[in-house]
């Protein structure tokens, strides 16, 4: 007889809200504020294994790598929206990291239940997207049983490249192929099943560090300063400007035009400025220094 797997935490009814259709308003807002205070303390458990999935991104970015997530549903439209957050944020090509959704953009905004259950469309993902060894996969499912999510990260075990998949359920950790597993179980939703709800804010979370704390380590960032981002809009080029007055110490109107000189590139104008070079100087102690502005500044003082 074949054995039932047993049921993900993910779907299991929380005793907590078995009678939240009859508490008022305030009664309900409380509710799910108190769960969802577990769901940060969760993430916490899981610290070393974040970083070691850190890591891990770092190690294939700096090999001319990519990363890709991997997920359906909630999951795999968290895994585009950090994705997308990434160029603006840290200067980044939209390339170096992708999210891959079961169901194509469509799932983006609208539900495509059915789309999760396919294994092979998730290995034919990995392939389409030229997957290869020096790029990171991170297949994200909150119950950890997405046949789509399954069978990305299959097929990228076998390509070679770095494996990791996040998980919210203590029993979706089974027959996993990957490498590092991160696993926050926040225990049962208030609505049961509704995982889009602390499975999705835990996962959220997850998705904050390991692009943050990669591109922290890739040098996108001086302080908390995000020094390498794309200033598209007045609030980023005002940022922009912000950030060189707080660093150089220049009037605003000096640090406009020096980021003009500089065509837009907080970090080179930096560099510009301590180092009392032009833009394609700064650029290769740039480079020289792999991109650390710490660096560049410091060994020219």
């Amino acid at each position: 007889m074949k054995k039932h797997r047993p049921l993900p935490t993910t779907e299991h009814s929380n005793p907590r809200s078995k009678n939240i259709d009859r508490l008022s308003t305030i009664g309900i807002v409380e509710l799910i504020n108190s769960e969802d205070m577990l769901v940060a303390q969760a993430v916490g458990k899981e610290r070393k294994k974040i970083a070691e999935a850190v890591d891990m991104i770092v190690e294939h970015f700096r090999k001319g790598g990519r990363l890709f997530y991997v997920g359906a549903g909630t999951s795999g439209r968290l895994g585009v929206l950090d994705a997308s957050e990434c160029p603006p944020t840290f200067g980044v090509r939209p390339t170096l990291v992708q999210g891959i959704i079961a169901g194509g953009k469509r799932a983006l905004v609208r539900s495509i239940e059915g789309a999760e259950d396919n294994a092979n469309e998730g290995a034919k993902a990995i392939i389409k997207r030229g997957v290869c060894n020096r790029d990171t996969v991170v297949g994200i499912a909150a119950c950890g049983l997405t046949p789509y999510v399954r069978g990305a990260l299959k097929q990228a075990m076998q390509i070679g490249a770095g494996t990791i998949f996040i998980t919210c359920s203590a029993e979706g950790i089974r027959d996993i192929h990957a490498k590092i597993i991160i696993n926050p179980v926040v225990g049962p939703e208030i609505i049961t099943g509704s995982t889009r709800m602390k499975a999705g804010t835990a996962t959220k979370l997850v998705l904050n560090i390991l692009t943050t704390a990669a591109m922290i380590k890739m040098g996108k960032v001086y302080g908390n300063l995000m020094v390498d981002l794309n200033a598209t809009n007045q609030k980023l080029r005002d940022r922009s400007q912000r950030i060189v007055v707080q660093l150089t110490g220049l009037s605003r109107a000096k640090a406009v035009k020096l980021l003009e000189r500089a065509g837009g590139k907080v970090k080179a104008a930096i560099v510009m400025h301590f180092r009392k070079v032009n833009l394609q100087q700064a650029l290769a102690i740039l480079d020289e220094c792999g991109q650390l502005l710490r660096r560049a500044i410091k060994e020219g003082a």
